[in-house]
């Protein structure tokens, strides 16, 4: 047996090689188009720069035909005996959350406290781009400094809600604080979705480093999770002059170097991860079991978006039960045994709905699982941006429950200047909506590592 794992070792360790000549070294980022076109062709050329004010509004026609759909949707089959969550939502809560969202959610209430933040419109490349911006008032020798907040799926930027506040306003024992734009990317929420094929992760960096530049900003830093995370990976890779430093709580380099140490860590993990992290990467069985039990969502929006958006944008029931699921299992593995799903652990049931009425009001489930579809293409995954290398100063945030971790050596064969890696012994997925405490101390703690970094580069 001993043998025969050296043998597959040494067989992995060869083909790693022989894939890695011709990607170990792969030059300089690809050049994007930055004034590609995603609107209706008969507007091009009629752009309209202005960035105009942004109310969310809950209309009362909107109100009495969801609560209409929540009252009257069929039964669901019952649940097995015992099941929970691990076949998916358990139908025995949902009458609960269907009867909350119809009868108790506070539409009116909950509508003022999302246009609480000042929020705002404007064209980019021919999308409607809805942004929240809150700029801080600062006393004499505080700086003010720009960040980007970047959402993934099935999140919004209700996920910041709680964390905007606290990033701008002046923390002890730093001397500056953020002015903060938080965008819907392309087709979540308030944001208008491509009408043609190809908007990818990529591209949306490129929309987001022009929303910057809109706004003034030519280099500023950037933060993202899940589809966030991968966004910012591509501006980092693509944009490393205007890009000051990125903090990023999904961190993940996919080169060759990562794979072959990944393949290696399955026989010698000490090699790869300190030995109270293994079991957050091996054995890596129990990864693939992961994604094959938990990434069926995955596949299904990354081939036929729009069959499951027609099912979703019809029945509220139906988008709860999705995207619910994901928040229970996201944030604790161990909440798919709970009847309850684990949901008000973290989550108060007001705050899970905000999230649900940014796509059910804006009627953007479809357009945001297109991203799936549009990343996975064979156009966009021939750009590889995972094996451009990349000079930004990076910070990663690893939760103990998020999806993926890797180690910071792995991180460094793609980001040289990794200034810090933080890893909770707590948190999941959502982690600025879950802890925005600890997600604002850390970001705070990586930008000010970010602003030394630049202070020495530019003493030497």
């Amino acid at each position: 047996m001993a043998f025969l794992k050296i043998l597959l070792l040494a067989s992995i360790l060869g083909i790693a090689i022989w894939i890695g000549t011709n990607t170990m070294f792969p030059g300089s980022p690809p050049e994007l188009d930055l004034n590609e076109w995603w609107g209706a062709k008969d507007l091009r050329g009629k752009l309209d720069s202005s960035i105009r004010p942004f109310k969310i509004k809950f209309t009362d026609e909107m109100i009495k035909d969801l609560k209409s759909r929540l009252s009257n949707h069929r039964k669901p089959a019952p649940g097995l005996e015992g099941a929970a969550f691990t076949y998916g939502f358990n139908s025995g809560r949902l009458s609960w959350w269907t009867r909350y969202w119809s009868e108790q959610y506070p539409f009116l209430e909950r509508e003022q406290f999302l246009n609480s933040l000042p929020q705002y419109v404007t064209n980019i490349q021919g999308l409607d781009i809805h942004f929240i911006r809150v700029k801080p008032k600062v006393s004499k020798g505080v700086t003010v400094v720009p960040l980007l907040l970047m959402h993934g799926w099935p999140g919004s930027v209700r996920e910041f809600y709680e964390a905007i506040p606290l990033l701008t306003t002046q923390t002890e024992g730093y001397d500056f604080v953020f002015e903060v734009i938080v965008p819907s990317l392309p087709g979540y929420g308030f944001s208008e979705g491509a009408v043609r094929p190809g908007l990818g992760t990529a591209q949306i960096g490129v929309i987001m480093r022009n929303l910057m530049n809109r706004l003034g900003h030519k280099k500023f830093y950037i933060q993202g999770g899940d589809w966030g995370a991968i966004i910012a990976d591509a501006m980092a890779t693509l944009f490393q002059g205007e890009i000051l430093g990125m903090h990023s709580n999904m961190l993940m380099v996919e080169n060759t170097c990562s794979t072959l140490k990944r393949l290696v860590g399955e026989f010698i993990p000490s090699l790869i991860v300190d030995s109270h992290l293994a079991d957050r990467m091996y054995p890596l069985t129990k990864y693939i079991s992961y994604l094959l039990e938990e990434f069926g969502y995955f596949h299904l929006q990354a081939t036929k978006p729009d069959t499951v958006g027609v099912a979703l944008s019809d029945s509220p029931a139906g988008l709860l039960a999705y995207i619910l699921e994901k928040f229970s299992s996201w944030t604790r593995m161990e909440h798919r045994l709970k009847e309850d799903g684990g949901l008000t652990f973290r989550f108060t049931a007001n705050q899970l709905i905000d999230n649900l009425m940014m796509y059910w009001t804006s009627n953007s489930i479809t357009t945001s699982m297109r991203l799936y579809a549009e990343n996975m293409s064979s156009k966009n995954r021939a750009l590889d941006i995972g094996r451009y290398y990349s000079t930004v100063p990076a910070w990663a945030l690893q939760a103990k429950n998020e999806l993926f971790y890797q180690p910071p050596h792995m991180i460094r064969s793609k980001y040289s200047n990794l200034l810090g890696v933080t890893v909770l012994d707590d948190g999941g997925h959502f982690i600025a909506f879950e802890m925005p405490k600890v997600f604002v101390e850390d970001v705070l703690k990586a930008v000010k590592a970010f602003r030394q970094f630049h202070k020495t580069k530019t003493e030497l």
